[in-house]
């Protein structure tokens, strides 16, 4: 028999609180979709869909003929399968973990720690930071997404301490006097000042601002029932998360970090020791395979403000900046690379119209993940034996130099995700 290199995934799925409910949820129709026996519980959140080998959710092998039964199991005994450069530079490991995120509240403003950083925590730290490696992230939106991301141009900063009395009490005027001054500096003086004033914030005693916070958020709410704009202070913003985390020191970090609309098929990357924040929406997320995580607010979990403090990127950015578009493939008009700075992931989105009733996803060197968004088809491959039922949800995995061959029988074409490692 010749050997099964491309195979079916059942993957695992998450359900953390803050996911949407029900078929609300992108992550529960895919499921429902691409397994009829599925029951969706209308009631429980369903957060994200893990597909790949972390070790908390590592895919179930859907081929009863391969002895392994899992993704993580089958790699270890055929390293080969991930692509000659990919088995020798992360030590026979798929590199990434690919995800459907349907985030219905917000989560915590957090930020990952570069290789570095990340050796010397969990050498210190390994209950709160579990591995050594660092954790670079980039989300694709499905649904119009909404994200906190990156320090905000200070000229915006400034604005709001000036216009949010509340803020500036809980910084302080000397640190926000610094910052209104370094405007005109050079930019070690700004990140400077920005670390100050940010600091500040997060090691402000929790009597304090709670006070000042629950002093804002009764005045913005009086201005909202009495018609007024409150667009100055980020009222609907302010609002939409103290109601999501009343009393959190997250509700503050809205007047230093950049809010990031998204529409479907933007991205944005989130590099190393970047504060960032998913609040609302559905989207498609690849990442280093890593969990480790540094918490700055909106959260119940451990804060770690000192490390926080330190590791973070202070240099500010416009929130345009922050949103990248992905680039059309030269060789192939139906695929879109979105391909960050980093080594350990790549994701295509292959877009095929009605008018194509075959196409082949080609062979690459790497191996690579495919989740079907849209559409349906009857998957070959040499590397298969039998033929693989394609619809919403399914999920592929393509070893390294292997092709798919899929006969459309979508009338509105198809729309396809693979996450793959491009060195």
């Amino acid at each position: 028999m010749a050997e099964l290199r491309v195979f079916p995934l059942s993957c695992v799925v998450q359900k953390y609180a803050w996911g949407k409910i029900g078929l609300d949820s992108e992550v529960a129709k895919l499921l429902a979709s691409s397994d009829p026996l599925a029951q969706i519980d209308p009631d429980k959140p369903y957060a994200e869909l893990w597909m790949g080998t972390h070790p908390r959710g590592d895919a179930v092998i859907l081929d009863n003929r391969i002895p392994q039964k899992t993704l993580g199991q089958w790699i270890a005994d055929n390293p080969g399968c991930l692509g000659s450069k990919v088995k020798e530079t992360f030590q026979g490991q798929l590199p990434f973990l690919f995800k459907v995120l349907s985030v219905n509240t917000a989560l915590s403003i957090q930020a990952h720690p570069n290789k570095e950083l990340a050796g010397k925590l969990h050498a210190q730290f390994p209950e709160h930071y579990p591995d050594a490696n660092h954790k670079p992230e980039m989300a694709i939106a499905l649904t119009p997404f909404q994200g906190m991301c990156g320090f905000r141009p200070v000229e915006e900063i400034v604005a709001f301490l000036q216009e949010v009395p509340e803020f500036r009490a809980l910084i302080g005027n000397v640190a926000a006097e610094q910052l209104e001054r370094s405007v005109c500096n050079d930019p070690r003086g700004v990140s400077a000042a920005l670390r100050v004033c940010f600091t500040r914030m997060m090691k402000s005693e929790k009597k304090v601002f709670v006070d000042q916070l629950n002093m804002l958020v009764k005045r913005i709410s009086q201005e909202v029932a009495a018609g007024k704009d409150t667009s100055g202070s980020s009222g609907k913003l302010l609002l939409q998360l103290h109601s999501q985390f009343p009393g959190d020191i997250g509700c503050f970090a809205i007047y230093f970090l950049n809010l990031v609309m998204l529409q479907p098929g933007e991205s944005m990357f989130l590099g190393a020791n970047e504060p960032h924040a998913y609040l609302y929406g559905d989207c498609i997320e690849c990442m280093a395979c890593s969990d480790n995580t540094v918490r700055a607010g909106l959260t119940p979990k451990f804060i770690d403000v000192l490390t926080l403090c330190e590791m973070l990127n202070y240099t500010p950015a416009p929130s345009s900046s922050k949103v990248f578009a992905p680039t059309q493939s030269r060789l192939d008009p139906c695929v879109y690379l979105y391909d960050p700075p980093v080594p350990d992931f790549t994701v295509m989105k292959i877009e095929i119209p009605s008018s194509i009733k075959l196409y082949l996803i080609s062979a690459i060197d790497s191996a690579s993940i495919l989740l079907v968004l849209q559409g349906t088809a009857v998957g070959t491959s040499t590397a298969a034996i039998s033929e693989m039922t394609l619809r919403r949800g399914s999920v592929l995995f393509i070893s390294a130099n292997e092709s798919v061959s899929l006969h459309l029988s979508s009338l509105d074409g198809m729309l396809l995700f693979r996450a793959c490692c491009l060195l």
